[in-house]
């Protein structure tokens, strides 16, 4: 029986994949804290964990605690879920989707099967939903009060493929503001959608309690007008 490793390191990541023997499956899961659907997928990943063999690797890692890893596999939102075997990537999933993850881990475990309870198969995902019942709309409001403070941005804070996008991402660092973020580089349909949705054109984009604060201009200035300001939202 496998078990969960929680990454607390970088160094520790590069060891457990180094060592992982070629013929090892493993399962690499993307979360933040902030985010309730991350939550729920988490009790799926234990349950497949518990029914597979040692040899296989469950390793969860929080996105935004480690940016670096999420970089080095795309992560642009959460929760995602990457299979790995000898280093190459097998297969992912975004977003909480029990039934593929359970499917994508039965598929490349080498003949092993695995189930899950009613109500972990039951979850559905809070950021996209089945998509031929929910509006875009829809979708963005959830996305936006994902958590009490959220960033639309090009790129990933680790990453920012923007000038706006980086100078935002450091200023919110410097606050010491703790903050989900969505990368709008990876879905064009929100990148699309978001701009209507607050009828705001550009990017970057800062939501607190999912309103619309403004670009990089306006979160500076209210926060050089008022400098606890998002401080209570991200203790």
């Amino acid at each position: 029986m496998a078990t969960v490793q929680d990454i607390t390191s970088v160094e520790q990541f590069n060891e457990l994949i180094s060592n992982a023997p070629e013929t090892s499956l493993v399962v690499l899961n993307f979360h933040a804290p902030w985010a309730a659907p991350c939550a729920q997928m988490n009790q799926v990943f234990s349950t497949l964990a518990s029914q597979s063999t040692a040899s296989t690797l469950f390793l969860a890692i929080d996105a935004e605690e480690h940016p670096d890893i999420s970089e080095t596999y795309e992560v642009s939102a959460v929760p995602y879920f990457v299979l790995l075997r000898n280093n190459t990537s097998l297969d992912t999933i975004s977003g909480a989707d029990p039934a593929k993850l359970t499917a994508a881990v039965t598929k490349h475990s080498n003949g092993a099967t695995f189930a899950l309870p009613p109500a972990q198969s039951a979850v559905a995902s809070a950021s996209e939903g089945p998509q031929e019942e929910e509006d875009i709309n829809t979708r963005l409001g959830k996305l936006v009060a994902a958590a009490p403070v959220m960033l639309f941005m090009k790129g990933t804070p680790a990453s920012p493929q923007c000038g706006f996008s980086k100078k935002l991402v450091a200023l919110l660092r410097e606050k010491e503001v703790r903050y989900g973020f969505f990368n709008i580089l990876a879905d064009d349909e929100v990148r699309q959608g978001l701009k209507v949705y607050s009828d705001w054109p550009t990017y970057p984009q800062l939501y607190v309690k999912g309103e619309l604060v403004g670009g990089l201009d306006i979160v500076r200035e209210e926060m050089e007008n008022d400098p606890s300001f998002l401080q209570d939202l991200s203790a």
